[in-house]
């Protein structure tokens, strides 16, 4: 599985309409997916889904995830466009339709590389970080959690995540979760793997115990090599209410693209320039871009969750 940080031919954004769960607000994501679509354009082509039906707008969740194959000859190189089953975080939403756009987008040669079919195995592009050399991490609360791939036990979800993801380990984090997350613990909104060994990841505070037991967890890592990871804790944003729950805000949401960094803000202008100095730490040689996610955080996700990238 590729690093984020990969050269990119595109990122995939699936459009907001009044069919989706942000019919109540639908100027207000709109403008926040015209401004990302405007800044990755910027960069690199962008491929938007909007003329078939879609439950629903989370690219990350019910997009392709690349693999590259390699043979014994290094100038041979192919990708691998993996289709998972997407089923809703667990079957809490409904999302027949979108486990339809990736076949429809592969038939109509809008994707490059080769279609390779797992809708049996539930599996979301975000609750999988790859290092590109062989690691990947994930966290136990989201892939065993109820209604994906029961009655697998661990060791047989490991098995299957190494042959299909190319990987020699895969991490489990057993801590971290944020409150109003309905993914059952993404791994994008905790912990992301930059280069160099380093882990960017969300600080926990009196309010989330359970992150501040992730980074001790994080301190006791180490890579294959056997060395400590870099690490760089992020600022968690100060609590966001819509209607009286919490939003689950996070700085980790962010997206890699060519050049640039997108990285959510919330109107919180010291943890925003904060987060965004931090991440640039992590990724000197490309440009940090703001974008206000405060609208998609209502739907409890955030920028990294709206979008998925190619090779």
């Amino acid at each position: 599985m590729l690093a984020e940080w990969e050269p990119q031919s595109m990122v995939q954004l699936t459009w907001p309409h009044e069919g989706t769960d942000w019919a109540p607000i639908l100027d207000e994501i709109t403008a926040v997916y015209e401004e990302m679509a405007s800044e990755i354009r910027k960069r690199e082509p962008l491929l938007i889904v909007d003329t078939m039906p879609h439950n629903d707008t989370w690219a990350r969740d019910h997009g392709f995830i690349t693999v590259e194959e390699t043979s014994f000859d290094p100038k041979s190189k192919a990708l691998v466009l993996l289709d998972f089953c997407f089923n809703g975080w667990g079957e809490k939403f409904e999302a027949t339709l979108d486990n339809q756009i990736n076949k429809h987008l592969y038939e109509q040669g809008l994707v490059n590389g080769t279609y390779e079919d797992h809708l049996d195995f539930v599996l979301e592009g975000g609750s999988i970080e790859s290092d590109g050399k062989g690691t990947v991490f994930t966290t136990e609360c989201c892939l065993m959690a109820p209604h994906r791939n029961q009655p697998l036990t661990k060791a047989e979800i490991e098995e299957r995540l190494k042959e299909w993801l190319g990987a020699e380990r895969i991490v489990w984090l057993q801590h971290g979760s944020l409150i109003g997350d309905d993914t059952d613990g993404h791994i994008d909104t905790l912990v992301r793997i930059c280069p160099n060994d380093t882990l960017l990841y969300t600080g926990g505070d009196d309010d989330h115990p359970d992150l501040v037991e992730m980074e001790r967890e994080l301190q006791k890592l180490r890579t294959l090599d056997g060395k400590p990871y870099r690490l760089l804790k992020l600022p968690l944003p100060r609590p966001i209410y819509d209607d009286g729950d919490r939003l689950p805000a996070t700085y980790a949401n962010y997206l890699v693209i060519n050049g640039a960094v997108l990285v959510p803000t919330y109107n919180q202008p010291d943890l925003d320039a904060e987060a965004l100095r931090i991440i640039g730490k992590a990724f000197p040689d490309r440009e940090m871009v703001g974008i206000d996610c405060r609208a998609v955080i209502k739907q409890h996700g955030s920028l990294h969750c709206c979008t998925m990238q190619y090779y």
